[in-house]
């Protein structure tokens, strides 16, 4: 049996919304209200593919962000090849071969 050790900090996090959205972000902590996540970005699907657009818009992209615990279905470790996707989008760093 594979023991499920949740989230950690610093970790690419997937979140599934209530309503329906999918989110990608890095895990900052848990906190009385909900989970603190940095540069949260939401999936969308194109022709050319599954692609990543900023969750919102209007606030930098560094400024960390509480979601409401009952506003989330889902909060889940990334897959590796989308979680290197992920921080290839938001850092610039390449992770080839991760």
């Amino acid at each position: 049996m594979l023991i499920d050790k949740g989230v950690s900090e610093g970790e690419v996090v997937t979140i599934k919304m209530s309503t329906g959205e999918e989110l990608l972000a890095t895990y900052v902590e848990g906190t009385p209200n909900g989970h603190k996540v940095k540069r949260p970005m939401v999936l969308s699907v194109s022709q050319k593919g599954i692609g990543m657009m900023p969750y919102i818009f209007t606030v930098h992209p560094d400024k960390e962000i509480v979601f409401n615990s009952a506003t989330i279905m889902a909060l889940v470790p990334t897959e590796k090849d989308f979680a290197n996707q992920y921080l290839q989008s938001t850092t610039g760093i390449a992770l080839a071969g991760v």
